[in-house]
């Protein structure tokens, strides 16, 4: 059995063998084992627009997410298994986690015996690069496809972009004749191929020597 904690009540880890889901009205924060995890803590106020919109009065808080992103980290600690979050995301220094390189290998993340990584899961179905970062503990660390994924994938991931990301918008528009951008859902999305990795990594944890 695997706890997949901080996911959506009817998301892809709904109705799988094996699998507990937690979603918010479980609240995930409140998990005591005994299985491993596969952790997707809330990610808003700890990626590049953690203030809000670029004119949010007041900005919001930096890190402000109910302790979900300490609680899921504690989670892999303790019964092992893998986190994601965002690549750059502003956890890692916060929490004191080394910062993958954006494209290679696992790199030790802490003194905890945890380890880091950066793939991007436009490799594993997602319509957008979506660079991410993983946490793994007490885990087999398998090679993941470190390069850059080919092909010609929308670029939005976020609420808010740049004037060059903008242009690049209009010039798809002109030429597709549709607008490249994905939903807040389609963003959040966990594409199936990525959460059978991540299962797949979470199987191979062992809680009982990580509480040895």
């Amino acid at each position: 059995m695997i706890a997949a904690l901080y996911v959506q009540a009817n998301g892809c880890y709904a109705g799988l063998d094996g699998v507990d889901p937690w979603s918010i009205e479980r609240d995930a924060r409140q998990y005591d084992g005994p299985w491993p995890v596969v952790a997707h803590p809330p990610c808003a106020r700890w990626g590049r627009y953690w203030g809000g919109a670029p004119l949010q009065k007041p900005r919001l808080k930096l890190g402000d997410d109910s302790g979900c992103f300490a609680a899921a980290l504690a989670s892999v600690r303790r019964w092992g298994g893998v986190l994601e979050h965002p690549e750059a995301s502003h956890a890692w220094a916060t929490f004191g986690l080394l910062a993958p390189p954006r494209t290679g290998a696992w790199i030790v993340a802490d003194w905890e015996g945890g380890w880091t990584c950066c793939v991007e899961q436009g490799w594993y179905g997602h319509q957008a690069r979506k660079a991410t970062w993983l946490y793994a503990k007490g885990t087999n660390l398998p090679s993941l496809k470190w390069r850059r994924a080919p092909g010609d994938f929308v670029r939005f991931e976020d609420g808010y972009h740049s004037a060059a990301e903008r242009a690049v918008a209009k010039a798809r528009r002109i030429k597709t004749g549709a607008c490249q951008r994905l939903s807040h859902k389609q963003r959040e999305a966990t594409p199936p191929e990525f959460r059978d990795l991540l299962l797949s990594i979470a199987a191979t944890a062992q809680p009982e020597a990580l509480a040895a």
